[in-house]
């Protein structure tokens, strides 16, 4: 008899309780693009709609100890990694994907939320850069966090690719650099390779102040997208498009009172199933 796997997406990221970032938006991304998905908590930031109360670490020990557990019984096909808060967490992470090289990472690097409250302890981003970036096949950077990495205003799309090649200069193997902060009438995203490739991604934008998640839900696409196999240019244009369409199908839709999410199941896959090789 056959046997098959679904492709599986692992989320090491922070909580939201209002669900429409963090875990939340990665467990709805990778469901709704037919994967399964596991996760691990690293931070429990109290949230709503309308911005961060407060913020619980998790410990390391904790941490560690769900991603190994993850590893050794349901391994992934791609990881995504978002709230990464402190350096310890940050070491704990890259002992674990050391031992992991093969599976493709992708990075949110979370330090602003849509609200604007910054997320992340100021040492932690030297030890990000140095550390975790080198590591990861993409990173998601918003434009303030693209600010904070490039040391450098970004406030225009000339900015973006100067900031862009600031940040691959770090070590990045890739980057995607979300223009959606630009005052403009079109969002404009650029994806840059270590090799010197810049592809630049053009999308409307919407009058709706329902993208709370977005940064979380593109990474997670992007890495559901690459656990079924596809290309890391090919996973950079079908995330966008997801993230698209899913603040479109959400944008006149109210939850809460502040920066409500996307609607991630416009249009929901069935759980892919692969055959095992034997």
């Amino acid at each position: 008899m056959k046997k098959y796997k679904y492709p599986s997406v692992l989320s090491i990221a922070g909580f939201d309780g209002s669900g429409g970032a963090g875990l939340q938006a990665d467990i709805k991304t990778a469901s709704a693009l037919g994967c399964y998905s596991t996760s691990v908590l690293t931070a429990l930031p109290v949230q709503n709609t309308m911005g961060v109360k407060n913020i619980f670490s998790i410990p390391n020990a904790a941490i560690e100890e769900q991603l190994a557990t993850i590893f050794e019984d349901i391994f992934p096909n791609a990881i995504k990694i978002g709230m990464v808060h402190t350096s310890e967490l940050v070491q704990t992470i890259v002992k674990a994907l050391h031992s992991h090289t093969q599976v493709p990472v992708v990075f949110d690097p979370v330090m602003v939320a849509t609200s604007g409250h910054k997320l992340i302890e100021d040492d932690t981003i030297e030890v990000i850069a140095k550390q975790l970036i080198p590591l990861a096949q993409l990173i998601t950077p918003n434009l303030d966090e693209a600010a904070i990495l490039a040391d450098m205003k970004i406030e225009s799309v000339e900015d973006m690719y100067r900031a862009g090649k600031r940040i691959i200069d770090l070590g990045v193997q890739g980057l995607l650099l979300k223009g959606g902060h630009l005052k403009t009438e079109h969002l404009t995203s650029l994806y840059f390779t270590k090799q010197g490739e810049v592809h630049e991604f053009s999308y409307q934008k919407y009058d709706t102040n329902n993208t709370h998640g977005s940064g979380c839900t593109l990474s997670s696409a992007i890495a559901s997208y690459l656990a079924r196999g596809e290309s890391i240019l090919e996973a950079v244009g079908k995330g966008q498009e997801f993230v698209h369409k899913a603040i479109y199908h959400g944008k006149n839709v109210q939850v809460g009172h502040g920066n409500g999410p996307l609607n991630h199941f416009f249009n929901p896959e069935k759980l892919i199933k692969n055959e095992l090789e034997r």
